[in-house]
């Protein structure tokens, strides 16, 4: 009854005051590392780390009951020189996983992971013919942040860095893996940039076939590679409404820019590295998000977004 209550005191703030994004809940999983991208298939959310060893599993409330193993390594974390840096995950159309390397450091992110979630079971996929398509399509420092299956295809998204302020979304098409010398490869160049310092780079992405809108986590880091860390700044929710009429534009710039330390100070030194949506109603977007901090530990945030 309580969080009932809570939930209508915080959709009514939203509407009374004019603040059209809330965080609703802030959890910590102190023994799950670097949560890079989250998913959601049948009550259950699917959460990889880039630089973890096992794909993560929650309920519907968010609590940790299960995993896959994905590396038989002895470590909670595995090292950054030999990680296949797992960025971003997503539905396939036949509602399998599939786990996406960076590509940032060849060989070893140059691999992916189709999973079947109901039985278990798992399939490493080598990349190298698809990324080595990307760099000759202009991509110069690949490092693939995250990825959603749209109407008629797939997109990703590849983050830019300080030296290389260049963020690019691929459309491609269904299960590309299949066919990678052949896959059509089309690419957005998308982004603004208000932050003379740091580049605002994207880091995750999800699609709402509901709203024909790309939902898309950005943030700023002070890094000039596609592979180190960095400093830590602010992050964004970039929403890219009507997107299916915006497929074949050159450039897109996002409709709606949502900075997350402005909405609540709780978001401030984390870094947002993915999105997926939980529900979705004709007012407003239930999203979850999860940050990595480059610290061992990951952080969950549930946030209600008024939609126009």
């Amino acid at each position: 009854m309580f969080r009932f209550f809570l939930f209508s005191f915080q959709i009514a703030f939203i509407c009374s005051c004019g603040n059209k994004t809330v965080l609703e809940e802030v959890k910590l999983i102190p023994s799950y590392p670097s949560a890079s991208g989250i998913e959601k298939l049948n009550n259950k959310y699917y959460i990889i780390g880039d630089d973890a060893k096992n794909l993560l599993i929650l309920d519907s409330s968010l609590n940790a009951f299960d995993s896959i193993s994905l590396f038989p390594f002895s470590e909670q974390r595995i090292p950054k020189t030999i990680k296949a840096d797992l960025e971003s995950i997503s539905l396939t159309k036949d509602n399998k996983l599939f786990l996406l390397g960076s590509g940032s450091l060849s060989p070893y992110r140059n691999t992916g992971w189709l999973i079947d979630p109901v039985k278990k079971e798992k399939q490493l996929i080598h990349l190298d013919t698809f990324y080595k398509r990307l760099e000759l399509k202009g991509i110069k420092e690949l490092n693939i942040e995250g990825y959603c299956t749209i109407p008629g295809g797939m997109i990703l998204a590849n983050r830019g860095n300080r030296n290389y302020p260049k963020n690019k979304l691929i459309l491609t098409t269904d299960n590309f893996w299949e066919n990678q010398r052949d896959a059509p490869i089309s690419t957005i160049a998308i982004g603004t940039n208000n932050d003379s310092t740091k580049f605002n780079g994207l880091s995750g992405m999800c699609y709402s076939n509901k709203s024909d809108q790309l939902i898309l986590t950005v943030s700023t880091e002070d890094t000039r590679n596609n592979v180190d860390d960095g400093t830590i700044g602010k992050s964004y929710l970039w929403i890219v409404k009507k997107l299916s009429s915006k497929k074949r534009w050159a450039a897109i710039n996002p409709d709606e820019l949502i900075d997350l330390e402005s909405l609540d100070h709780q978001f401030k030194g984390q870094k947002i590295e993915s999105v997926c949506i939980a529900k979705e109603t004709s007012g407003f977007l239930h999203l979850i998000l999860v940050a990595d901090n480059d610290n061992g530990a990951s952080t969950i945030f549930k946030v209600i977004v008024e939609k126009d």
